[in-house]
């Protein structure tokens, strides 16, 4: 019986299951097939999978074909107990020995405590009677987890002990599943410490700015949505789990350059920053050291005017041409030395006409694009997470070739990276927590992203998509 059960499953067979346990991605489906091509090889009703942990046995996949049972450890109506690694469970011993055990008949066997699965006979109207325990064996030897086979059926349906003959068998497909438990293990052992990296960085630029990390929070549950909205749709642009979490990972990172900018820079509330300190000083002692009245009233219109832009979220080419005609009245420092109210350094800054970067300041903020792709070039991305530092890496290029930082052109941009530019163009219109302008409205905010479309900067599909998708929308 042994050497036909043998010829049955030959070498081709074994690494046709190899490759399809190979090929499943799904932990608990994995689980399932271990489960499903046991059972099959020994033609038996019921089996169960389970995976071994520090001081216990964890049920992953459990299956009673003549009940129609079929459960995996993530469903809400698995109840099983861990099994604890002791000799009164049979499945622990298989564990602890890494041994294979064959008993015909559990009812008549003192050597093991079946009270669990005599309590599952008289709970389910069950019975079970035969079982073989297969112990899953890695490539180091290690044993990592049990197979457990229940009632091996003849060809009448009538149950009979598990012939020697697949104790072999189910040992090597054993030893095929422990492979790929490890290597799922191990996937998901990288991808734990991958999205470990991304919260560590995002704290990182919490901790600096605040608003930075509220931007990209922000921009994750966007895009969550749109991507669950898009799925949904009859479109040909899909995401499958895989390349949803290599796109949500690409904008958790798409700031991570920001780490690198200077935080005066990042947070720059208004205009001057520092500099409006020094300013205003230099007006009072000026006009503590001068009897000038026509002097002193210049001096107090000019410093209406300038602190009033300071603030303002747009000046008009008329107001910048008053800064830099009072830019010129000779203050007196304390020392009684005579310099210009607003050197150079001060006029660029309050002469900026919308927000309060300078070129300079403006240049060296725009840097953090390049160095998102440099910090992201130099980790090991693979698989489906290749694209992530260039998705990440080019959030700020536009598709008629007037981004940055490589002023890439249309072809070479792809369908993630301008979603990604599209929801960074979006919170950052209508995010509520600038320290340097006030929200913007979502009306207002996608009519300037229609006229970018209408420019060709930005994707007009998919900006007409994200608006009908809702996914802009706040939610609580």
């Amino acid at each position: 019986m042994a050497s036909t059960v043998t010829s049955v499953y030959s070498l081709d067979s074994m690494i046709k299951i190899a490759l399809d346990l190979s090929a499943e991605k799904d932990f608990f489906r994995l689980m399932q097939k271990i489960l499903s091509e046991a059972m099959g090889i020994c033609h038996c009703d019921a089996g169960t999978v389970y995976i071994k942990e520090k001081d216990h046995l964890d049920f992953y996949s459990v299956c009673t074909k003549s009940k129609g049972i079929l459960t995996n450890r993530n469903d809400k109506e698995a109840v099983m107990p861990p099994v604890p690694l002791t000799r009164k469970h049979v499945c622990a011993c298989s564990a602890i020995d890494n041994r294979k055990i064959n008993i015909p008949d559990i009812y008549a066997s003192k050597e093991y405590d079946f009270a669990g699965a005599q309590k599952y006979d008289s709970f389910n109207d069950y019975h079970t009677q035969s079982m073989l325990v297969i112990p899953m064996v890695d490539e180091k030897d290690n044993v990592i987890g049990v197979l457990q086979l229940i009632n091996s059926l003849d060809e009448n349906g009538k149950i009979i002990p598990f012939d020697p003959g697949y104790e072999d068998v189910v040992s090597a497909l054993a030893s095929l599943a422990a492979v790929s438990i490890n290597n799922h293990k191990l996937a998901l052992e990288v991808s734990n410490l991958l999205h470990s990296f991304v919260s560590v960085m995002v704290d990182a630029i919490e901790e600096r700015s605040s608003y930075n990390a509220t931007h990209t929070r922000s921009m994750v549950k966007y895009a969550d949505r749109f991507i669950g909205w898009l799925n949904e749709t009859d479109s040909e642009w899909k995401f499958d789990d895989d390349k949803k979490d290599a796109f949500l990972m690409s904008v958790w990172l798409h700031d991570i350059g920001k780490l690198v900018v200077p935080l005066e820079m990042l947070d720059k509330p208004d205009r001057l920053g520092p500099l409006r300190d020094r300013i205003k000083s230099k007006i009072e002692i000026t006009k503590l050291r001068t009897k000038d009245e026509k002097l002193i009233s210049e001096l107090d219109k000019a410093w209406d005017l300038i602190d009033a832009s300071n603030n303002a979220g747009y000046i008009s080419d008329e107001t910048i041409a008053s800064l830099k005609g009072m830019a010129s009245i000779q203050c007196t420092t304390i020392y009684g030395l005579t310099e210009p109210l607003l050197n150079k350094d001060e006029l660029d800054a309050i002469t900026v006409q919308r927000g309060t970067l300078t070129a300079d300041e403006r240049h060296k903020v725009e840097e953090h694009v390049s160095f998102t792709a440099r910090m992201l070039a130099r980790m090991n991305f693979n698989g489906s997470y290749e694209k992530v530092p260039f998705w990440a890496g080019s959030h700020h290029e536009f598709i008629n070739g007037t981004g940055y930082p490589n002023h890439l052109s249309e072809d070479e941009i792809p369908d993630e990276t301008r979603l990604l530019t599209i929801l960074d163009i979006y919170d950052a219109l209508t995010a509520e927590d600038r320290p340097y302008k006030p929200p913007m409205p979502s009306e207002k905010a996608f009519a300037i992203l229609t006229d970018m479309a209408e420019e060709g900067k930005v994707d007009k599909d998919i900006l007409q998509m994200f608006i009908k998708s809702d996914a802009w929308k706040k939610t609580e």
